[in-house]
């Protein structure tokens, strides 16, 4: 597996989260520079943490989960899904639960008034695989779809930049 693999994988998963972002909302949001890339082996967890840690900064941090891409990844404006600059990168350890199942994530941000207005919005008129993310310390909303590998997520950069160290 080398950098072309990478890659793809990080086109897909972007692709489908804009896709996700523009059927929930009708529009594309900014991206944070986060992409996590979700492993279905063993295999591939560590062929892809080898990639990693020729294309990222190393870290002493033992919480760390992103990591610092030494070059950012730029993914071209395609079938009017925007371009992106994706700054850091995580790459998660096979999960047999059915989150684990996703191909991997992206992070959206929002200002903070205008991710208040949006969880308001939301908590009003409930939109379609879109929900609170459930969990502890975490403000973020979640968005998923059966027929779509990959989940999305949207925050303030604040939060997306807290995503970037484990954290209970």
């Amino acid at each position: 597996m080398g950098y072309d693999d990478l890659f793809e994988k990080i086109r897909r998963i972007h692709d489908d989260c804009h896709t996700l972002c523009q059927h929930a909302f009708g529009r594309y949001y900014p991206v944070s520079g986060n992409v996590g890339i979700f492993c279905q082996s063993e295999e591939e967890y560590k062929s892809l943490t080898q990639l990693r840690e020729r294309f990222t900064e190393p870290s002493d941090n033992p919480n760390r989960k992103y990591f610092k891409l030494i070059e950012p990844i730029t993914v071209l404006t395609e079938d009017s899904i925007p371009e992106a600059n994706y700054t850091y990168l995580y790459i998660r350890q096979p999960d047999p639960s059915p989150y684990g199942n996703h191909t991997g994530d992206i992070d959206f941000i929002l200002e903070q008034d205008d991710y208040d207005e949006l969880k308001k919005r939301i908590k009003q008129n409930p939109v379609a695989g879109v929900q609170m993310y459930d969990r502890p310390g975490w403000d973020t909303l979640q968005i998923t779809n059966p027929a779509i590998d990959a989940v999305a997520y949207i925050s303030t950069l604040e939060m997306a930049e807290k995503a970037r160290i484990k954290f209970d």
